[in-house]
């Protein structure tokens, strides 16, 4: 049976670079506005830790960041009770 525990699967920044062009993944960086602006990936959209995630598409896999890798994995974890296919990249931002 599926369980909303299962762990979240994960990549790193150096798979991260190897992907971060597909047009079929939705990029999500989940830290704050002031954050993703200072040094933001473009291919990333802004959605701060605590956003409405149930709009995300469910048809696309989504690949999480932040800065360290903490909030992201909270995030997953929200989008996953959603039913979302969700990513998280190990080290966020600070390893990229």
């Amino acid at each position: 049976m599926f369980s909303f525990f299962s762990k979240i699967p994960a990549i790193s920044t150096t798979e991260l670079k190897k992907i971060i062009n597909d047009k079929d993944k939705l990029f999500v960086d989940v830290r704050t506005k002031a954050e993703y602006k200072s040094n933001g990936l473009r291919q990333f959209k802004n959605m701060p830790l605590g956003s409405d995630y149930s709009k995300l598409p469910m048809n696309k896999e989504i690949v999480v960041i932040c800065q360290s890798g903490m909030r992201s994995k909270a995030a997953c974890k929200q989008m996953k009770k959603l039913g979302l296919n969700v990513t998280n990249v190990r080290g966020g931002m600070n390893a990229y």
